[in-house]
């Protein structure tokens, strides 16, 4: 199953082209060099100019920066500063105009000015902006008044004046305390029925004599006047609004804003080519590898702050003996460097801050639960994100046992010779599997954003002979297959892969080619994401750890191939059609790919030579019948006019008036339920551990990692697309499939 490198070793030469184009990648890191005294408006224009020029020499299907790119920037800017049109005014875009030709200018090394123009504006209208939402959410609102408000930002203008700024941020928080009035008034009048039908009179509880017959203890629950619940509707409103004006101010500094100012030139390339800040770049890597090193505990908030939910035994934070489940942490510290305060801090925040490298220290001041500080002094260790790796489970349907393996990334830790590879974990699940005697296996790779190309590779050889997986291509027109070149295969028994519109890029590449191979169903939503371009990292500055993790100015992640199915048909804005199709919530919602304006175009390349898999069952046939059936289905026929109904209401501008919202509220609270009922299984499935992962399930040392592997087991249980799978598998196995 080496398939790659057995790859390299018949394809030298084209190998070696991919390397050049490494060494290109190569030379742009080792020519961004900085000196420690240089001021950030140095740096800036330093690092603005070195992208400019990585964009233009090496992205697959670099766009002209021009003046007609410059205008786009200055478009995508400002509406990713001020993304519900409440900031600037037009007056204040007309202001800025004349920086929007010269942004261009400003890429190929010209002194920056349009960015720090508009993040200095930005900074008066934010502050100006807390200061109106201050002075709204004191009055009480008048709900009787027929008014509305257009949610969809695109249609609509931005204000005209700072008056016209006011009326829109009235509406806005009107609108958001509305939607927590109308939840209070629904709670109290679910209160008052709930209350209605349980009463019990005298006579009743005098003739039943059980221990549910006895008066329970009062409801703490308090009815309350609509006046005294607008006024907490309004309280509710104030606290979060303050809690991410907060945050905000705490992390959203300069350098953020110029970090989103490159992303929004990366991004007008392509949706996949992005800047990383250092600490973006190393919790990047670390989502790939499943691989950080911190303090070993789960971090979550609450009105108090950043708190310790969880603790991991045998961790660097259970040894210290000092920390327990629910301290609050105040600041950070990086060893001895001045630490910082986290008051406001979102908790994503807060860990990229505690991780760091290997036996560096971190510093915490905590405060106890009693009231009391602390600061306590931690070495960060390994820890392994194992929840995120490929784990699988049985379903048992009277004598039938259906192998089911989830995949959550193509994850794999390059930097360690030892790290995490999903094709080898998922190698492992389907030994494990094929020890218990499955009728058939399932891979779900819903929601799998992707990850390694090379590892799926390797993980499509699992299930075919041998043969090309995938063809790539660069933007000279250099093209490479990428095949698993060993004979043989680990699992030959019926199969199927659930995907979604969110299933991307590796997963497109796999489920696609278990389709051209005819090897197993492809079942989910109409078509997958859409992901069909390749990116490589891109370093700027020094390594700032021993394995170059994070480094000193950041990293691009650039696009700099596309793949293709072995058909020849690209992947990019169309995806993988699913041979059946289930009913699906997101479907009409514009998540995929082809709804990116800067998404590059598909195409074909030529076909790569292949076998289909010869079985001794039809996968058409089988595919068909399932269709036929689902498509047939009056519950699945009624959950699309529903789905069209509720996603053809996106646009429609909300009400202001609480009758009217109301009203509409229980109209669409009623189609949502009836949506979410027909996806519910009457009869759960009965879903068991592997024997194997008993312990991993019931007798872990990490009780909370014990308890959310239990819950994943009852979610699968009750996933009605889960058993729609199993069921196609048992269409295998009565088709006289081959024996594994």
């Amino acid at each position: 199953m080496h398939a790659i490198m057995t790859y390299v070793k018949q394809n030298k030469w084209k190998f070696f082209a991919t390397l050049v184009l490494m060494g290109g990648l190569f030379f742009a890191f080792n020519t961004f060099k900085t000196n420690a005294n240089e001021s950030p408006e140095i740096r800036h224009r330093k690092l603005l100019s070195t992208i400019g020029h990585l964009l233009e020499s090496e992205h697959y299907s670099p766009r002209k920066i021009d003046d007609q790119f410059s205008k786009e920037v200055f478009d995508a800017y400002l509406k990713a500063l001020d993304p519900e049109k409440n900031l600037f005014s037009q007056e204040d875009i007309d202001s800025l105009k004349v920086f929007q030709s010269t942004i261009d200018d400003e890429i190929h090394g010209a002194k920056i000015q349009f960015e720090p123009a508009v993040s200095s504006m930005y900074n008066r209208r934010y502050a100006q902006a807390k200061t109106i939402f201050d002075s709204i959410i004191k009055q009480p609102f008048d709900y009787s008044v027929d008014d509305s408000l257009r949610l969809d930002v695109d249609s609509i203008a931005y204000p005209a004046n700072a008056n016209d700024r006011y009326a829109r941020w009235y509406k806005q928080v009107k609108y958001k305390c509305l939607e927590r009035y109308a939840s209070l008034i629904e709670e109290r009048e679910n209160y008052k029925k709930k209350v209605a039908t349980v009463k019990v009179t005298v006579t009743d509880l005098k003739n039943d004599k059980s221990d549910s017959a006895k008066p329970k203890a009062e409801s703490k629950f308090v009815i309350k006047a609509d006046s005294v619940l607008e006024v907490e509707a309004r309280v509710s409103i104030a606290k979060s609004y303050h809690k991410r004006f907060d945050q905000q101010d705490k992390t959203f500094n300069e350098e953020k804003k110029f970090d989103a100012f490159l992303n929004t030139i990366t991004g007008l390339m392509d949706p996949h080519t992005d800047y990383f800040a250092p600490v973006e770049k190393r919790s990047f890597t670390e989502q790939m590898s499943g691989v950080f090193y911190g303090i070993g505990a789960q971090l979550g908030a609450d009105d108090n702050g950043v708190k310790l939910v969880s603790i991991q035994p045998g961790g660097a934070a259970w040894k210290s003996g000092q920390l327990v489940v629910n301290d609050v942490i105040i600041k950070i510290a990086q060893g001895n460097e001045e630490p910082v305060d986290i008051a406001g801090f979102e908790t994503t925040d807060a860990v990229k801050l505690i991780r760091g490298d290997l036996g560096s220290e971190v510093r915490l001041t905590i405060k106890k639960p009693d009231g009391s500080i602390k600061v306590v002094s931690l070495k960060r260790e390994k820890i392994v994100l194992d929840e995120g790796y490929a784990r699988s489970v049985i379903i048992t349907k009277g004598t039938e046992k259906i192998g089911y393996i989830l995949l959550p990334d193509f994850y794999a830790d390059f930097d360690r010779e030892e790290g995490a590879r999903c094709s080898k974990d998922v190698a492992k699940e389907v030994e494990k599997l094929k020890a218990e005697k499955v009728d058939g296996i399932i891979i779900d790779v819903r929601y799998n954003g992707g990850g390694s190309l090379y590892e799926v590779v390797q993980m499509v050889g699992l299930f075919i002979d041998k043969g090309p997986v995938v063809q790539i291509r660069d933007r000279e027109g250099r093209s490479q297959v990428l095949a698993d070149e060993t004979p043989g295969l680990l699992y030959n028994g019926p199969l199927v892969v659930m995907v979604n519109e969110f299933s991307a890029s590796a997963s497109e590449i796999f489920a696609g080619a278990i389709q051209d191979y005819k090897r197993g169903v492809i079942v989910g939503s109409t078509s997958t994401y859409g992901k069909g371009t390749v990116q490589r990292n891109v370093a700027f500055g020094k390594p700032l750890d021993s394995l170059g993790i994070q480094t000193e100015y950041g990293a691009v992640k650039l696009t700099f191939q596309k793949f293709y199915r072995i058909t020849g048909s690209s992947t990019q804005k169309k995806g993988v059609a699913s041979d059946v199709v289930f009913p699906d919530e997101y479907e009409l919602l514009k998540y995929r790919e082809k709804d990116n304006l800067s998404a590059l175009e598909w195409d074909e390349m030529q076909k790569a030579k292949f076998q289909p898999w010869v079985a001794n069952y039809n996968i058409d046939k089988i595919a068909l019948a399932a269709k036929r059936k689902i498509d047939a289905d009056t519950a699945t026929i009624k959950f699309k006019k529903n789905l069209q109904w509720v996603s053809s209401q996106m646009d429609h501008p909300v009400y202001l008036k609480l009758d009217k919202y109301l009203q509409y509220k229980k109209q669409i609270q009623a189609v949502i339920q009836q949506n979410e009922n027909s996806l519910k299984l009457k009869d759960l499935m009965q879903v068991a551990p592997l024997k194997a992962d008993y312990d991993k399930f019931y007798n872990n040392p990490d009780k909370t990692k014990q308890d959310r592997y239990q819950a994943w087991l009852k979610m699968v249980a009750k996933d009605i697309q889960i058993n729609e799978s199993s069921k196609i598998l048992s269409a295998f196995k009565s088709s006289a499939v081959k024996s594994k």
